[in-house]
């Protein structure tokens, strides 16, 4: 046990003297934790099911229509505000862009004509919001579509406002009760996606640098041959080795954790000590795949460079860089396969969903089989020279 921590307590204290290091656990993740989360923060803009958003519609008389549209665009979570046209704006005045749904001139009159309409949408939401504001546009004007439908096949009469007025008096008989899962009422904002996202890629990025790359300085040095003479076994050795990866990759979290608390106010759950053994978990494969990597690795070059594409291959693939439910089909199965899916969807359902800590039960436990597996090989493959 004394070889162990003397080996242990050496090499994080030889990590922690490294510039590169250094820059890695205490500058770049605040950096990367703002930069990221404003960007992902668009992700959730104007998705909130608590508030409406807000709809500028341009139609010169569109009729008894109008209320119609406007019932259906109010079902689907728009405050629509009704405009003739919309007045340009002056020379040196800026007028703010807004969500804007341009429909034609006359529209209860076309429609009566059995005259073809149009409507065009426009917002200044980016990514994944803007998709969501068209499929519930569309969804508001396919409802009004169907209601006029429905309205001529009941009343076999001329489409009118009392035909409709009877139409939305009768009771549906199929309804849909949708909802965020879980217990959470709003979306996820963009710091509770790249806090977690980025501390899970970091954590590996440094492990499969930092610390494969000292353990190929240290062979090349010879100083790994020197051990191999000195009263220390080979099971010793390498659980000194491991032992201080797992330090510094604990330290990476720590440091994570504190920055996003204290700094962009991270809320991490009701059940935190599910999520700090996820995390725990998630260093100690991370250190395994860190020595594992350092064992194979013929120099630091190549552990470096293999480092930061493993890093960022499979962060990228695990959710860590955007929410995985935005994803196609196969990368959302890609994800199930990957070690940074098993921490992002473990995190995901602690953190954002509150889906309970027996929900992340099987995570920890694939994460620290991974562990165990990595850790053997690394074990078989770890070479004094």
């Amino acid at each position: 046990m004394g070889n162990f921590l003397f080996i242990a307590v050496h090499d994080i204290r030889h990590q922690l003297r490294q510039g590169a290091t250094l820059l890695w656990l205490f500058v770049m993740p605040p950096i990367f934790f703002y930069f990221i989360g404003t960007v992902t923060g668009g992700f959730s803009s104007g998705m909130s099911a608590s508030e409406a958003t807000p709809l500028v519609i341009e139609a010169e008389s569109p009729g008894f229509l109008q209320g119609q549209i406007d019932r259906r665009l109010q079902d689907n979570g728009f405050a629509p505000e009704w405009r003739e046209r919309i007045e340009p704006a002056t020379a040196g005045e800026q007028q703010a862009p807004d969500r804007t749904l341009v429909l034609s001139s006359n529209l209860s009159d076309k429609i009566l004509a059995d005259e073809q309409v149009s409507a065009h949408y426009d917002t200044p939401a980016s990514s994944i919001a803007r998709d969501y504001e068209a499929i519930r546009i569309n969804r508001s004007l396919y409802t009004v579509l169907a209601d006029i439908v429905v309205s001529n096949a009941q009343s076999g009469d001329a489409l009118s406002p009392e035909s409709l007025m009877a139409l939305n008096a009768e009771p549906r008989i199929w309804q849909l009760d949708s909802g965020p899962a879980g217990n959470r009422l709003e979306i996820p904002s963009g710091f509770e996606q790249s806090i977690p996202g980025i501390m899970v890629m970091f954590t590996l990025l440094v492990l499969l640098t930092s610390g494969a790359s000292q353990l190929t300085i240290e062979r090349k040095q010879g100083l790994l041959r020197r051990l191999a003479s000195a009263p220390i076994s080979r099971s010793e050795l390498v659980a000194g080795k491991w032992g201080g990866r797992m330090a510094l990759a604990a330290l990476q979290v720590g440091i994570a954790i504190l920055v996003g608390t204290l700094v962009f106010r991270m809320y991490w759950g009701p059940d935190l000590a599910m999520v700090m053994l996820v995390l725990a978990a998630w260093a100690a494969f991370c250190a395994s795949a860190g020595l594992l990597l350092g064992s194979l690795a013929n120099s630091e070059a190549q552990a470096s460079g293999l480092g930061v594409l493993l890093a960022n291959v499979l962060a990228a693939l695990g959710g860590c860089w955007w929410p995985i439910e935005i994803t196609p089909d196969w990368m959302q199965f890609v994800q199930k396969l990957l070690p940074t899916g098993w921490a992002m969807d473990a995190l995901h359902k602690l953190i954002s969903f509150e889906s309970g800590a027996m929900s992340a039960i099987p995570h920890v436990a694939a994460l620290l089989t991974a562990a165990l597996l990595v850790t053997l090989l690394a074990v078989n493959r770890f070479k004094y020279e």
